[in-house]
C-alpha cells in the first residue's frame, strides 16, 4: 500500500479542556497558551482551548489561543444554548474555529442528568447548530455525550437532523469508557452509514477499562476520520486516548492500517515534560512512550541482546520520540554489561577480570541504589586502575 492510498487521521487534542478537568490539572490562560503553541508545534490539527462560557479563565484562554495559532484550529466545547455559542464567538471568533455543540446521547443521561425528554434534547441541539451556522461558524460539530449508551432510535434522528442543520463533524463519545473495541467499532460503522461521506466522524474515548486507544483505533477502522486525544492520556477519571500512543501506533502500524497523521513524534517527550511541569504531574515509571523507564533496561538477558542488536528488545525506538536508550545497572544485570564497558575502554574483557568486576560491582548491589552504565564505567575504570597498582 503506498501513501496515496493512506487516509489521514485528524488529531484533535483536548488536553486544555478535558485534560484540565481532572483534579490537580488546572492551568492559567497563559499556561494554556504555551501548551497550545507546543501542541501546534508537534502537528496537532485542532486544539480545544476550553469551555468559554464556564469561566472567565476559559474565555481568556480561548481568546489567547485563537489569536496565536497559525496552522491549527482552535476548538471550544459549548452547551446547546445560544448564550454559550455567542460567548464562544466573542472569545475565539467564527473563522478557523471548530465549534462543538454538546448533545445528550443517551436516555440514561436525559433521565438522570438532564431530566428532559428526547424531543427536548433533539430540539435544543438542532436549533443550536442552526444558530451557530447562521452566526457565521462554518466548522460546527455535534459532540454527543454518552453516545456509547445511546439507542439507535435516539442517535440516528439526532445525527441526521444535526447534519441537515449544518454540522460537519459527529463526535461519538464513550464518556464512561464502557465499550469494548468491537462494540465501539460497530457504533462508528452504523453512524458512518447514516451520514454523507463528507461528514467527519470523530472519536472521544475514555480509559476507564484501559481501552481508550483500542476503541479509538477500532473507530478508525470502522470509518472514523478523527481522534480526540490528550497528552499523556490526562483527563476525567482514568483519562482519554493518549496523543503520544496514537502517534506511535500510526507511526509503526500506519501501513498496516492504511492510516497516517501529521504528528511529529520527536517532539512528544518535550511536550509531555512541559505538561508535567505545568500541572506538577508525577512521572510514571512504565507509561508507554513517555514513562521514566520506558526506554530503560536492567535485566542482564535484555541488556545482552540490546548491546548486540537494539531491535532484539526494542520495537519502539527511543530516538523517534525524543528519548534516549538507558541501561540501568542492578543485581539483575549480567556480565555482558561489564564486557561492554571494558571493550569501550579499550581493555581486554578477560573472563577472570569480568567475573571479578561482576562480583564486586554488580552481583551484590543494593537495589535501592541503581546506577547508570556511565556511572558504572567510571567505577570500573577506577577499580581496574587500583588493581593494576597492586
Amino acid at each position: 500500500m503506498n501513501m496515496v492510498e493512506h487516509r489521514q487521521v485528524t488529531v484533535f487534542d483536548t488536553t486544555l479542556r478535558d485534560g484540565e478537568q481532572a483534579p490537580g490539572n488546572s492551568m492559567s490562560p497563559q499556561q494554556k497558551l504555551a501548551l497550545a503553541l507546543a501542541l501546534e508545534g508537534v502537528g496537532v490539527d485542532i486544539i480545544e482551548a476550553g469551555f468559554p462560557s464556564s469561566s472567565p479563565q476559559d474565555f481568556d484562554a480561548t481568546r489567547l489561543v485563537a489569536g496565536s495559532l497559525r496552522t491549527a484550529k482552535v476548538a471550544t466545547l459549548n452547551r446547546a444554548v445560544a448564550a454559550d455559542i455567542e460567548c464562544a464567538a466573542r472569545a475565539g471568533g467564527v473563522e478557523r474555529h471548530h465549534l462543538q455543540v454538546m448533545a445528550t446521547g443517551s436516555d440514561f443521561h436525559l433521565t438522570h442528568k438532564r431530566q428532559i425528554s428526547r424531543q427536548q434534547g433533539f430540539d435544543e441541539t438542532v436549533s443550536s447548530i442552526d444558530y451557530a451556522r447562521r452566526l457565521g461558524f462554518d466548522d460546527v460539530s455535534l459532540a454527543i455525550e454518552d453516545a456509547s449508551r445511546g439507542a439507535d432510535g435516539l442517535l440516528r434522528p439526532l445525527i441526521e437532523a444535526s447534519v441537515g442543520a449544518g454540522a460537519r463533524t459527529v463526535v461519538l463519545a464513550d464518556t464512561t469508557g464502557r465499550m469494548l473495541p468491537s462494540q465501539f467499532g460497530d457504533l462508528v460503522r452504523r453512524v458512518r452509514g447514516w451520514v454523507p461521506a463528507e461528514v467527519r466522524i470523530s472519536t472521544h474515548c475514555h480509559d476507564d477499562l484501559g481501552l481508550s486507544l483500542a476503541n479509538a483505533l477500532a473507530g478508525l477502522a470502522a470509518g472514523a476520520d478523527a481522534v480526540q486525544t490528550t497528552v499523556g492520556g490526562n483527563g476525567e477519571r482514568a483519562g482519554n486516548t493518549a496523543l503520544e500512543e496514537l502517534a506511535a501506533v500510526l507511526h509503526y502500524k500506519g501501513d498496516e492500517l492504511g492510516l497516517f497523521c501529521g504528528i511529529r513524534t520527536r517532539g512528544l517527550n518535550d511536550l509531555f515534560s512541559q505538561l508535567r511541569q505545568t500541572i506538577h504531574l508525577p512521572l510514571q515509571r512504565n507509561k508507554a512512550i513517555v514513562g521514566e523507564h520506558t526506554f530503560s533496561t536492567r535485566a542482564g538477558i535484555h541488556q545482552a541482546g540490546v548491546l548486540k542488536e537494539p531491535a532484539t528488545y526494542e520495537y519502539v525506538e527511543a530516538e523517534q520520540f525524543g528519548r534516549t536508550r538507558r541501561m540501568v545497572v542492578g543485581r539483575h544485570s549480567g556480565r555482558s554489561i561489564v564486557r561492554h564497558i571494558l571493550t569501550e575502554q579499550g581493555i581486554e574483557p578477560e573472563p577472570d577480570l569480568v567475573s571479578r568486576l561482576y562480583d564486586t560491582l554488580i552481583a551484590n548491589r543494593d537495589e535501592a541504589e541503581p546506577t547508570s552504565v556511565e556511572q558504572l564505567a567510571e567505577t570500573v575504570a577506577s577499580e581496574v586502575s587500583k588493581w593494576e597498582r597492586l
